[in-house]
């Protein structure tokens, strides 16, 4: 699935967005990420050994979202797979990079030392942006 331009620059902002991998027997399992997207794919850093990256390894089927704080009854969701793992400088980097976009700082400040990083890559396969109002201070009509 194609992510559109609205949804494709709320995931170039520094806007946090709860990931949802699922545990071995089921349950969800949720976390709030940075993001960024790459060629229409959605892009998750963590650490490697970070429970969301074995759960998503175990079962690639994930889901994110958001709602914007200027106006909360606009949400996205985006439900797709882990199509790929992708460790090395090219996850220490895009961690650095994302770091840059949420915090203002050049380099990641918590790294733990030693810690290996990955990016798990999405594949979109279902994508809702949701508006229900332009203004935050009116409820939406169901």
């Amino acid at each position: 699935m194609r992510l559109t331009k609205s949804v494709e620059n709320k995931l170039h902002r520094p806007t946090f967005w709860h990931f949802v991998t699922l545990e071995p027997d089921g349950t969800p399992y949720v976390r709030p990420v940075w993001v960024d997207e790459k060629d229409g794919h959605v892009l998750v850093n963590s650490g490697a050994r970070w429970r969301k990256v074995h759960n998503a390894r175990a079962n690639p089927h994930v889901a994110l979202s958001m709602v914007e704080l200027d106006n909360p009854y606009e949400r996205v969701e985006i439900r797709g797979c882990a199509v790929e793992f992708i460790g090395g400088q090219a996850a220490d980097l895009q961690l650095d990079q994302l770091a840059k976009r949420y915090l203002g700082l050049a380099v990641y400040p918590w790294r733990k030392s030693g810690e290996a990083r990955v990016i798990i890559r999405i594949e979109p396969k279902v994508v809702v942006h949701h508006v229900d109002t332009d203004d935050p201070h009116v409820l939406p009509v169901a």
